[in-house]
């Protein structure tokens, strides 16, 4: 019910609700075992309703994108403050987690991966390289998608990257698109998106929050707002894919796509 009212809303692509569906975060739950089904699972709920919007609407398709999220480790950050050479986790270590999280998405119907909320390169380079492997057996390639979080106002990535440093980290993989979500509001998220399509020989997406949470963990940002600003990126041909993350309701998807309705997508240097 939840991705039927976003595609009601006017959404062309649904994510899988599989952010948090790799082995390394299920371990917090004792659940390692299932991560598999999770993916597999995630990826055949929104699969199902996509095609049925598409057979509903055959010049206009729906897309199922297999989320991919960060972990709850880092490789390129000691979480002990007393020992900076530590890492919580290894390479291969996330890697193989990751390896696992796309072969349940695929085989669950995902038509594109997006590797989402990306606050170590490090990390996303695990997952891209476990997606490439994972291609590469199958002996076929799917869309890929990027995604960064700037974490605050230094308009850096967690791991110190610019977003204009993030994306030319990761360009090597010829991405479907790449862009940021999430931790700011879009007003805060321009002059980030700014550098990326000038930079960016991909599509350039962006999908942020509601606004800054306020005290009670609320996003204030009105469906209003959010598409004024969303609608101010497409109409100076900074964006090509354009949504919300926390806090946006179908409403905020509603008014974003009618916003944007009518203006062209930024044009690929």
């Amino acid at each position: 019910a939840v991705h039927q009212a976003y595609l009601d809303a006017g959404a062309d692509l649904i994510e899988t609700n599989s952010f948090n569906a790799t082995r390394v975060s299920q371990a917090d739950y004792h659940l390692e075992e299932a991560t598999y089904d999770l993916n597999v699972a995630a990826a055949k709920l929104v699969r199902e309703l996509c095609d049925r919007k598409s057979h509903e609407t055959p010049d206009r398709p729906r897309y199922c994108v297999g989320v991919i999220g960060p972990t709850s480790k880092t490789l390129s950050i000691s979480p002990d403050v007393n020992n900076p050479g530590f890492r919580a986790i290894s390479f291969d270590e996330l890697a193989a987690a990751y390896r696992e999280a796309a072969e349940g998405l695929i085989d669950g119907g995902a038509q594109i991966l997006m590797v989402e909320t990306i606050f170590d390169t490090l990390n996303a380079k695990a997952a891209l390289y476990a997606i490439d492997e994972v291609y590469a057996r199958r002996g076929y390639r799917l869309p890929v998608m990027i995604s960064g979080t700037i974490t605050d106002r230094s308009g850096r990535t967690l791991s110190g990257q610019t977003a204009e440093a993030f994306a030319y980290s990761v360009r090597h993989v010829r991405p479907f698109s790449i862009g940021l979500n999430c931790a700011l509001g879009a007003r805060d998220l321009r002059p980030h998106i700014e550098d990326l399509a000038r930079s960016v020989d991909a599509l350039v997406s962006t999908h942020p929050n509601a606004g800054l949470p306020n005290a009670f963990g609320e996003y204030d940002e009105t469906p209003a707002d959010m598409a004024g600003t969303i609608g101010e990126f497409a109409a100076s041909s900074l964006v090509n894919i354009v949504g919300g993350c926390c806090g946006t309701t179908p409403e905020h998807i509603r008014a974003i796509a009618e916003a944007v309705a009518k203006l062209p997508p930024r044009e690929i240097p």
